[in-house]
């Protein structure tokens, strides 16, 4: 399993994360991102999306972590 996390102090709600990764992401009333589930199965067809919005973050705000 992944770990999926925003670091809110960081993000400045561009809105690259649900565009790139709509099945993990959508946003609040501001812009800014909420995280649908937080857990992600390492096999799940849609992790390379959620890699993706990681990596285009301009801030760097999302952290995708193997769940110990």
């Amino acid at each position: 399993m992944k770990r999926i996390t925003i670091d809110r102090s960081k993000c400045s709600g561009h809105g690259r994360c649900y565009t790139l990764a709509a099945p993990f992401f959508e946003p609040d009333e501001e812009g800014f991102p909420l995280i649908l589930n937080e857990t992600v199965a390492a096999d799940d067809a849609n992790l390379s999306l959620l890699l993706a919005a990681a990596e285009n973050c301009p801030e760097r705000a999302i952290a995708v972590a193997d769940e110990v």
